[in-house]
This record gives C-alpha cells, sequence and structure tokens, in this order.
C-alpha cells in the first residue's frame, strides 16, 4: 500500500509542478526520468551505506573549521558585544559571509572557480539537460551557501536572462550549505541529512525543468565577462570583502522584516481564529505528508513541523521535531527530516532577493517579484525528496 500512495504522491508533486510550469510544451521528460531514477540509486545507496556519510562528515567538519577562521576575525572586531555562551544569527552566520566571500574571490583570481564551472557544470550538465552555469550553482550552492554563491556569479549576474536567474535562484533555495551540515546532524540523523543533501540537488533540478523550462543557445552556455582592468590580488581580495559585508547587511535587513511579518501574521491569526498561522497549515500540510508516504494518524503533526519550517526556518523545525516528543514511527522520522532539509521558507525569499540586490539592484528586483513562485518550486523539491524516501526507506 505505501508503493502505491508513494507514487501517486510522486505524480502529484510532479503535477503540481506542471501546473506552474511557464512553458509545458519545452518540458523535457527523457532527462527528468534519468534523475528520478538517479534520486532512487542514490537514496537507497545513502540510505543503507555509511560512505555517504563519512564524506559529507568530511566536507563538513572542513567547513566548520573555516567558520572557526571566521570567528576570529569576528571576535576581533566584535568581540564583548555578544555575552558569554550566547550566539546572534547576525554574528554566526551573516558575518562569516566575509570571509567566506574573501575566499571566493582568491578563487576566482587564481581561475579555480571557473575550472569547476566548466567541468563539474559540463558533467551535469549532461544528465539534466540545463546549461553548464546552472549546473554549477547546484553545486557551488550546496557548497558555499544560498547567499555567498552569488558573490561567485556577481560579474555575470546582469547578464542572465529572467528564466536562467530562476533556475539559479532555485537551486540556491532547495539546498543547504555545507557550512551548516554539521549543525543540522546535532539535532537530526547524518544519513538523512545526508541523502536529503544529495537528493534536493537532482530534485531542483527536476522540478526547475519542470516549472521553468528553457533552451540555453551554446553561445549563452558559459557566460564570460572580461575584467575591464587587469586587478592585482589585493584589489580583488578587497573587493570581494566588501561585497561579502555588503550582501551581509542587505540580508539582514531583508530578514528583519520578513520574520517580523510572519510574526504580525502569526498574532493575527491567533487573534481572530484562536489558531495560528503554522498550526492551521499542519491541516493544511496533512494531505501531502500523507502523500510521501507519512501515515494519516501522524500526518496532521508531521504536516504541522512541515509548515514551521516553510513559514520560520528548518532550524525552529527541526527544534520541534527533536524536543516536541511526536513519538513518530523510525520511517516518519526519516521523511520529516528529509524534508526539513532545505532552505524552502519564506524568509529565503528575502535572504536571496537581498544576497542578488547587493551586487545588482536590477536582478534582486526581479528575484523578489518571482519569490514566491521560487518558494512553490523549492517546497515541491522539498517534498519530491520525502517522496523517494518514503518509496525506500
Amino acid at each position: 500500500m505505501k508503493y502505491l500512495i508513494g507514487i501517486i504522491g510522486l505524480i502529484v508533486f510532479l503535477g503540481l509542478a506542471w501546473i506552474a510550469s511557464s512553458g509545458k510544451k519545452r518540458i523535457k521528460v527523457r532527462p527528468i526520468i534519468v534523475m528520478l531514477i538517479l534520486q532512487f540509486i542514490l537514496g537507497y545507496i545513502l540510505l543503507n551505506t555509511g560512505i555517504g556519510n563519512f564524506l559529507v562528515g568530511g566536507f563538513a567538519q572542513g567547513f566548520s573549521y573555516l567558520l572557526g577562521y571566521a570567528a576570529e576575525g569576528i571576535n576581533f572586531v566584535f568581540g564583548g558585544l555578544v555575552n558569554a555562551d550566547q550566539s546572534t544569527f547576525f554574528m554566526n552566520v551573516l558575518l562569516p559571509i566575509v570571509f567566506i566571500s574573501a575566499l571566493i574571490g582568491i578563487l576566482q583570481k587564481w581561475k579555480i572557480l571557473p575550472f569547476i564551472i566548466k567541468y563539474i557544470g559540463l558533467a551535469l550538465s549532461k544528465v539534466n539537460g540545463m546549461g553548464r552555469l546552472e549546473s554549477y550553482n547546484a553545486v557551488a550552492s550546496a557548497i558555499l551557501g544560498q547567499s555567498e554563491v552569488f558573490i561567485s556569479l556577481k560579474k555575470e549576474l546582469g547578464l542572465l536572462s529572467q528564466q536562467r536567474l530562476y533556475t539559479l535562484c532555485a537551486s540556491a533555495m532547495s539546498t543547504v550549505s555545507m557550512s551548516i551540515v554539521g549543525a543540522y546532524m546535532t539535532m537530526l540523523k547524518p544519513e538523512y541529512v545526508v541523502t536529503a543533501l544529495v537528493l534536493n540537488l537532482f530534485g531542483g533540478f527536476i522540478i526547475a525543468s519542470i516549472i521553468n523550462p528553457y533552451e540555453v543557445a551554446k553561445d549563452e552556455d558559459m557566460l564570460r565577462v572580461e575584467n575591464e582592468e587587469k586587478q592585482s590580488f589585493f584589489e580583488v581580495l578587497g573587493e570581494y570583502i566588501l561585497d561579502g559585508f555588503k550582501v551581509a547587511v542587505v540580508v539582514a535587513a531583508m530578514l528583519i522584516g520578513f520574520v517580523a511579518i510572519i510574526a504580525l501574521i502569526n498574532g493575527i491569526f491567533n487573534a481572530v481564529l484562536g489558531i495560528s498561522f503554522q498550526d492551521l497549515l499542519g491541516y493544511v500540510f496533512a494531505p501531502f505528508a500523507f502523500l510521501v508516504g507519512i501515515p494519516w494518524n501522524e500526518a496532521v503533526n508531521a504536516g504541522s513541523i512541515m509548515a514551521t519550517k516553510m513559514v520560520s526556518n528548518e532550524f525552529v523545525a527541526m527544534t520541534s521535531l527533536s524536543q516536541n516528543g511526536f513519538h513518530f514511527s523510525g520511517r516518519t522520522t526519516a521523511i520529516v527530516s528529509v524534508f526539513l532539509v532545505s532552505f524552502a521558507n519564506f524568509s529565503s525569499i528575502g535572504i536571496i532577493a537581498g544576497a542578488v540586490k547587493g551586487l545588482n539592484e536590477k536582478q534582486g528586483n526581479v528575484v523578489a517579484r518571482f519569490g514566491l513562485k521560487l518558494l512553490y518550486g523549492a517546497t515541491l523539491v522539498s517534498f519530491l525528496t520525502a517522496a523517494v524516501v518514503g518509496l525506500i526507506y
């Protein structure tokens, strides 16, 4: 029975993407089937072996070292502003963007990132039928983060069409940053985190290729923007450091506004209906939770956690899953866990739009206009990944 429900769920989620498609006749079926098969194969391997967990754990540890180095600079400038054993989102999450941005500048100056774009993008584009830039961006988003990845593309942002920009932003929202994978693993089982990380990569391509199909001309596949003048190493470093700080500040401002508005909506719903917006969405999400393989007696609570992730963020939802004593079955826990491992939430609209706006104001406004469609697609990616896990776990 679970297989029948899971297959119906897959059809429903792919169908919901098709309904929102901007070009139904341009959808390429073959790459979608190939990527679905890869999801099942990789998901099965990752949930039954320790190899993937070992590799991702090693990458996460590496990025935790980088964040430690970033903390040295942050503590030198802001040390003493935060009480002992306390932390702030701005200090611990946003300000490290400055250091990551500096590293990106170095990698760009040494031509390492263009090398990655050329070869990893080429390999993935053979599978997903998209451009190499889109393929690179999906991998880079999972490594650098949804804000930092746009710094690596800042020279190209102004030349991107709206369709290509949507795909890049959708990839950023559908994945998670390697820098916080270690934090996820303290709240969820590592194998669930690793599985979601890999499946979301292909799921993002699948949903984007349905919602936003387009052809990339060969001469546009790799956008090459020549520098107006040759820059020295320290000129590049200084430029990227300032870009990183600008992105951090803009993202902080957008987050303040978005999170406050969500809190206002919850307050209004509580006052008028006696139920929060999040709890109400739990009932809305329950049928979808059922379609990914969660038993109906657990679907409402699972749907509430899924909704919490969408209207707040994944950390709040993960805390709810681990501390609220829902007593889910192991399979339900696995399905909900992989659903939570992505940046698909309302505040991410602000983060991504703010990051792009900080680098290119015109393109940032474009991203803000299709923000809800971004969230719609990224949420379908999470449901698709959850449905795949529900079928193989």
